[in-house]
């Protein structure tokens, strides 16, 4: 198995800094594992709700998460500040593959990089639906 490299910011289209949190650190001194989850899961969300093409209340089609993954290259602790690069690497009918890099303030390599795949669904039916337009053109603005 050939280990992954790290990427750099260039790989990415959209950043969100983000802070960490003393609650953030583990036992080992430094931001456990679950929270980068976090920052993934922070970065698009906030991407689609300034985008306004995701209403958390209200949208009648939701992202669903079907499959993730995270690689882990160096670590972060509290008080880092980190900047989450976005990117989207498939578009399909209904799914989406978002890649997310996470950045120490200022450095050019990811202390950690993974992907999410949403299918997004009819939010009363939760059957997957085709994306809407808007959407669609929100997410082609970061595609790579």
């Amino acid at each position: 198995m050939t280990k992954p490299s790290a990427h750099t910011r260039s790989s990415y289209r959209h950043f969100l800094s983000i802070p960490t949190l003393w609650m953030d650190n583990d036992v080992y001194r430094h931001v456990n594992n679950v929270v980068y989850y976090s920052f993934f899961d922070t970065a698009v969300n906030h991407y689609l709700i300034v985008e306004n093409v995701l209403d958390i209340e209200r949208s009648s089609v939701i992202g669903l998460v079907v499959e993730t993954a995270c690689q882990y290259f160096a670590p972060i602790a509290f008080p880092d500040r980190v900047e989450a690069g976005l990117r989207v690497a498939k578009l399909g009918n209904s799914s989406v593959r978002y890649e997310v890099g996470i950045f120490r303030s200022g450095e050019q390599s990811a202390s950690a990089q993974g992907h999410f795949v949403h299918v997004y669904v009819d939010r009363a039916t939760q059957r997957p639906t085709p994306l809407p337009e808007a959407l669609r053109r929100a997410l082609e603005k970061i595609q790579v």
